[in-house]
């Protein structure tokens, strides 16, 4: 329980929470700023965890100081690519006796279905448009390792996702983070930084319930 209060007091107060990691030195707060996003990205059990809210967040403290923007990147960089390299083994080495096992309450059919016509569609450039939806971020490479995808196209197009993605979010913290309005509703907007990322995989998963509804 104490992993899963940890996290929902990251969502309940983002802004303390970043702060409480800061003002316990540079370890903590760059290494929990690696661990979440490399257990959202490479622990298929995890897929739940505020990836994108975090590095937002995360780009909000560098600029102000509280963290070196270079050293957040490079952590952030580490942990995005890292962590789906070991997804990718862990799908090729045990998915389908995960799968079996149905130990991950959040492997649904559905979002499963959903991730692989998502690999189905796109290929290759799955693993780079992958990291921009929740659930099918830790899916997708977790199915890619499981269904033979060859390792040298996954890695580069992990690295070119996992540097663009985290970049990306890092960057919008940190350059509009002195603006007054985001400032006095920073809450509330990394609760819509979170429903804006979550709608399109409950968009898709809603879709395909109705698409096997007209079927039936």
């Amino acid at each position: 329980m104490g992993f899963v209060n940890f996290i929902m007091d990251l969502l309940r107060d983002p802004r303390t929470a970043i702060a409480g990691w800061i003002a316990a030195g540079p370890l903590a707060a760059y290494g929990f700023v690696f661990l979440i996003i490399f257990i959202e990205t490479g622990v298929v059990f995890f897929p739940f965890l505020p990836g994108d809210s975090l590095l937002f967040a995360s780009g909000f403290f560098a600029q102000g100081g509280g963290f070196n923007i270079i050293a957040l990147l490079a952590v952030a960089w580490a942990a995005a690519i890292l962590g789906d390299q070991c997804n990718f083994f862990i799908g090729h080495y045990f998915g389908q006796r995960i799968i079996r096992s149905g130990k991950v309450k959040a492997m649904t059919p559905e979002r499963i279905e959903k991730s692989e016509e998502f690999l189905d569609k796109w290929g290759n450039l799955a693993i780079f448009l992958g990291r921009f939806f929740p659930f099918i971020r830790t899916f997708v490479p977790f199915l890619a390792g499981m269904g033979g995808m060859k390792w040298h196209n996954f890695f580069m197009f992990n690295i070119l996702g996992g540097i663009t993605w985290s970049t990306l979010f890092i960057l919008l913290g940190y350059f509009f983070g002195g603006i007054p309005f985001v400032q006095e509703h920073f809450e509330l907007l990394i609760l819509g930084i979170i429903a804006v990322s979550v709608i399109p995989t409950v968009v898709g998963l809603v879709r395909s319930q109705l698409n096997k509804g007209k079927k039936a």
